[in-house]
């Protein structure tokens, strides 16, 4: 079953900062950031307005350095400067493909983007307008995914569009298990019930609560974002109650 771009009038794409890494161990891989760049380009020209969430993996992760032993709030806050990080350098690699493009922060660095205010990153939507939440929600404790759940909410996006390294949710990880089913679709509840970590439970619940699906696909296959668009059965979605 497919459907028409239309059926998505505005969508928020969350992609990990690992996403950025290419074929690198650390940092961004231009050729990449050049790619996912043109396929974001690729969708907005389809009319679609896009919003992003980039994680920021591939520089520090908080949970990662309070191993190291570093304070979590801490921790935390350094791993937000890493999204404000991936969050300028994907949008020089909007602009380089033609595209106007805001980086919205959850706290003040007023010298580099804009203070996030929820009527001006829909303004800047409903303009055409590709707008990047960077710095989380601005407070520890909390995931990047939880803050693309939170943030398409707050503009109204029709779904959350999760970019991974495979192709939807399986029953156990395809990595180790060749005999791993793909979930073509799955509720909310499934989700926290198999604690199938496609997300925290927060960002699950808060999708699940305010009725956002939520669709995971596999962002390493070349033309996957626009293919998304029109085609239902790319990836797995998460949707409310009997996956209607």
């Amino acid at each position: 079953m497919t459907t028409t771009p239309a059926n998505y009038k505005r969508v928020l794409l969350k992609l990990s900062g690992e996403a950025l890494m290419g074929e690198l161990d650390y940092g961004i891989d231009a050729e990449m950031l050049k790619r996912v760049a043109s396929e974001i380009t690729e969708v907005v020209n389809m009319g679609i307005e896009v919003a992003l969430v980039i994680g920021g993996g591939n520089i520090f992760r908080g949970a990662g350095l309070v191993q190291s032993g570093i304070d979590r709030v801490t921790g935390d806050h350094m791993g937000m400067l890493a999204t404000v990080i991936n969050s300028l350098a994907m949008q020089d690699a909007l602009e380089k493909q033609g595209m106007s493009c805001r980086v919205m922060s959850a706290i003040k660095i007023n010298r580099m983007c804009e203070e996030y205010v929820q009527r001006r990153a829909i303004r800047h939507l409903e303009k055409g307008r590709i707008v990047i939440f960077a710095a989380g929600i601005g407070n520890p404790f909390f995931t990047t995914d939880t803050a693309g759940c939170l943030r398409a909410i707050e503009v109204g996006a029709d779904i959350v569009l999760k970019a991974t390294k495979v192709d939807g949710v399986y029953d156990s990880d395809p990595a180790t298990n060749p005999d791993a089913v793909r979930y073509e679709s799955l509720s909310f509840n499934e989700v926290l019930d198999k604690d199938l970590k496609v997300m925290d439970a927060t960002a699950i619940v808060l999708c699940r609560d305010n009725k956002l699906p939520l669709r995971i696909f596999n962002l390493n296959k070349v033309g996957a974002l626009p293919a998304v668009m029109k085609d239902k059965s790319i990836g797995t979605t998460v949707l409310m109650g009997d996956k209607q």
